[in-house]
């Protein structure tokens, strides 16, 4: 397998709901008119607490400044791992389950921190820029590493990476997190670029201009297991032209369904909120707390993190399985 390394730096941003209406026109252009702004990585990303936003350098540029935009201080780097080299929109995601044992458990054992993006088409891991070094270092036995150079894959050379240091091997001490599992029926799905027009009416008025009560007062207790809320998420990704999007199956019936790709089996997912209080950036194996015990009962995950909570997205028929895994995993590290 190869791991890429995309030659973009990404910026991780949180919008404030009440800011919403003054980003509303440079968040229209990132999403329909992305040839406008020569934006590549751009994941928008709705919760009851605000909007992530995951963007490459060239989108930055578009988002003014203000007090409702928030950033995480570090710039973050963009791997991706594939069977074949390239992410296209003829496979499906690796998972974050398929890659805890390659990836996920090292990177933490190893003390880096990640994000997760799982998309229709791929799945992303975002690492700090400082940390790639010790990330190439971990996963060079495991992998045939590649970074982007001028559009071309490059061998990425471990030793000059890391100038002869490599960062200890720490045990990991992560924090035990609740988690809530709301009993939304989600929906992942793609559609094709030139479609987006069509649906353009639709998805603005999702994503702006529907402020139900869900939208406006859902809030997660901070119990694990079940018995939260239904609660509001959208995600909406645009990178390397591919477009994801992730959205409850009642949103979905807005949408012309002639215009939605989906796996041939129409699969819906359920939902896994990790984090009772917001989890910050620093802390590692965050991730692997849960991506490694669904590895171990052979469960596939879709994995979002968002700028305050993680969410994972597991078939509906297993939820009942996840959570008592999680559980007797929490139970087990208390």
């Amino acid at each position: 397998m190869e791991l890429r390394i995309l030659v973009v730096v990404v910026c991780v941003l949180s919008l404030a709901r009440a800011g919403l209406w003054q980003y509303t026109h440079p968040l229209l252009k990132l999403l329909l008119l992305p040839q406008r702004t020569r934006c590549k990585f751009f994941s928008l990303t709705e919760t009851p607490e605000d909007y992530t936003i995951i963007l490459d350098e060239e989108g930055f540029k578009e988002l003014p400044a203000s007090e409702f935009l928030q950033a995480v201080e570090s710039a973050w780097l963009v791997l991706n791992v594939s069977s074949n080299g390239s992410a296209s929109a003829g496979i499906q995601p690796i998972g974050v389950t398929k890659i805890a044992k390659s990836v996920i458990g090292p990177l933490a054992q190893h003390s880096v921190s990640v994000l997760m993006l799982s998309t229709y088409q791929t799945d992303f891991i975002l690492v700090r820029e400082k940390d790639l070094p010790v990330v190439i270092h971990t996963l060079a036995n495991e992998f045939e590493i590649y970074q982007e150079v001028n559009g071309e894959p490059v061998p990425a050379k471990c030793d000059d990476a890391t100038n002869g240091f490599v960062r200890p091997k720490q045990a990991v001490s992560a924090n035990v997190h609740p988690f809530q599992s709301p009993p939304n029926r989600f929906c992942i799905l793609s559609v094709a670029p030139e479609t987006l027009p069509a649906i353009a009416t639709i998805l603005l008025d999702v994503l702006f201009y529907s402020h139900s009560a869900a939208k406006e007062s859902a809030s997660l207790d901070g119990g694990s297991g079940g018995g939260a809320e239904s609660f509001a998420f959208f995600a909406f990704s645009l990178i390397e032209g591919y477009i994801s999007i992730v959205m409850d199956a009642e949103t979905k019936e807005k949408f012309p369904s002639d215009l939605l790709l989906t796996s041939s089996s129409g699969e819906l997912w359920r939902m896994v909120r990790i984090g009772g209080q917001p989890l910050g950036f620093d802390e590692c194996g965050i991730v692997a707390q849960i991506a490694e015990p669904l590895a171990d009962a052979d469960i596939s995950a879709y994995y979002i993190s968002t700028f305050n909570f993680d969410h994972a997205l597991v078939p509906e028929e297993g939820i009942d399985h996840v959570t008592e895994v999680l559980q007797k995993r929490q139970e087990s590290r208390r």
